[in-house]
This record gives C-alpha cells, structure tokens and sequence, in this order.
C-alpha cells in the first residue's frame, strides 16, 4: 500500500533493501554487507570505548559488554545500560555503536552496551537475562565506572526497547537495581501482534508484520504454550506500577507503533512519569536509516534531551 512518507524520508525508502528474515543467517549477513557499505564509525576523541567479559546469568556462558565513557577522571556520571535491536534475532554491539557513542556524549553518560545471545540459537528466557546480568553488573561496578547509582537508566531500540521494559520489570521485581528512567525507542513488546498498525503494515521498510510475526515465533522458541511471560513481552504485565519514568518514542509508518503508544498509556495510567513521542510520516528504524535528514535530526535531540532531563532530576 502506498504511505505518506516525510519529504525528505521518500528517497531514502526507495533505496532500501528489503529485509527478511525467513532465513536469519541470510539476514544477518545482509546486515554487514549493509555496514561495510557505510563509512567506518569514528567516535569522539572525548570517549574511551572498552569491551570486556563479565559473569553471565548463573549458570550461563560471561556476556560481553561494551563500555563507553568520556575520558575525563570526573566520577558520579550518569549511567545507562543500552541494548541494542534486531529483533531479537540480528545486530550487535559493533552495528549500534555510533548510537551509544550519542547518547555517551550527548548526555555525558557513562553507556554499557550489552552484546546478548540472539534467538533463534538463544530463545527467551536468555536474552533478557544476559542483559539483566548486564544491567546488575554496571551497578555493581559503579564506583569503579564512574557511575552515580542514583542517576542508572536503561535503554534500547526496537527489540531492545522490548528488552529494556523487561529488564525494567526484573529490576522492580527482583529488588534492583534502582532505575531512574526507562528509555523505551520504537519498542517491540507485544507478542499478540494484534494492533491496527501491526495488522496493516504488512509490506513497510525495514520491519513488518511477517517480520514480526518470525521474531516472536524465534524468541519465544518452540515449546511456547501461549502463556507468554511479561518479562518476553512486557505488554503482557498486568502491573506496571513503581517502574522508573519512561520516554516512548513510535514512528507512523510502523506495525509497532500501537504497542509502543499502549504501552506509553498504561505506564501513565499506572502512575508512571511518561513521555510520548510520535513522529509523523517516519519509518521503523528511519532516524538511523536516514540520518542527516530534518526529522532524524529532531528525533535525536529529542531523545538526547529526554535523557538529560532524566538524569537531572
């Protein structure tokens, strides 16, 4: 069907190759052909960028972390745990860099981005634990990062938006660690797949309803019972009270527009400080596939800004 994209968002969707995962190792590697073709990532010289192994959930293999931080000796930063998308099947750390590099210098933040095993090979409940684990880790090893324990947030994009409600959830209901804020960008949280958006945008850029339909069926695994945990699908918790303040962000032109904007609504019905951003005549995933443009502009000093503010209450 035909959608009114932003002016200037036009160009860009016509160049777009056609994502797919039926076949998740074909995707994957689609992906960094993609990331070749873009010019190399260079972060600011103000940032130190560190990767490391850190002890996984019990039981389970270490989770690499990426740690970035300005590289100034100034302690007491605001910390965030940032977990990148995909899906919960493609990406990694390396491929969403140049995201948590922004929010590091844009905030002045130290960012633990978390490198979690990806489904199909890792169904859920791995994923959300690995960055939980992650998430208990930054906390544990504040003093030595830098990091505030009073200003810690969590973040993520698409399915790592998902992935940050969850482990916003295990935090409440697992006594910590303490968040101050949720930053929940374009996030997939809703296996039902049973929304207006997601019903009709069956053939939109870079994520649609087939694509949604093979990532729920990929993270939840093959002995799913139809009772899906909340921590899998956060628009399944019946209780969202005492989560941290949240910043929602949903694009128009995006089969996870409605679960984000119901999600926004029940954690401000629940008594949770709430910002909701809809962006008009944009895509899933369009700030980053169209950097440069007016609106992917806007929607990043947005969300920028949003984090300061978070961090400065």
């Amino acid at each position: 069907m035909a959608y009114t994209y932003d002016p200037e968002l036009s160009p860009v969707v016509a160049m777009l190759p056609v994502l797919d995962i039926s076949d998740i190792a074909a995707a994957r590697a689609q992906m960094l052909q993609m990331r070749e073709l873009r010019p190399a990532f260079a972060p600011s010289p103000s940032l130190e960028i560190s990767k490391r192994f850190i002890p996984g959930p019990p039981g389970d293999p270490d989770v690499e972390v990426c740690v970035i931080r300005p590289n100034d000796e100034q302690h007491g930063r605001p910390g965030m745990l940032w977990i990148h998308g995909g899906g919960f099947v493609l990406g990694d750390v390396d491929g969403d860099l140049e995201t948590a590099a922004g929010i590091a210098v844009g905030a002045g933040a130290v960012v633990v981005s978390v490198e979690y095993r990806l489904a199909p090979e890792h169904p859920f409940p791995a994923p959300v634990e690995d960055c939980y684990a992650a998430l208990r880790w930054t906390a544990e090893h504040a003093d030595e990062l830098g990091i505030d324990l009073n200003r810690l947030a969590v973040g993520g994009l698409s399915a790592g938006g998902g992935l940050a409600a969850a482990v916003a959830l295990l935090a409440r209901d697992r006594g910590g660690p303490s968040l101050c804020f949720q930053l929940l960008d374009i996030p997939e949280v809703d296996d039902r797949l049973s929304t207006p958006s997601m019903k009709q945008f069956t053939d939109t850029p870079l994520w649609n309803l087939p694509n949604a339909i093979l990532s729920w069926e990929a993270y939840l695994g093959p002995d799913r019972d139809g009772d899906t945990s909340p921590y899998a699908a956060p628009a399944r918790a019946t209780d969202l009270r005492g989560l941290p303040p949240a910043y929602v962000v949903t694009c128009e032109f995006d089969p996870l527009r409605d679960e984000g904007i119901e999600y926004g609504q029940r954690l401000m019905q629940a008594g949770v400080p709430t910002e909701l951003h809809h962006y008009p005549g944009t895509f899933h995933g369009s700030s980053g596939a169209a950097a440069g443009t007016a609106i992917s502009d806007r929607m990043v000093t947005d969300r920028t800004d949003a984090i300061r503010r978070a961090f400065a209450r």
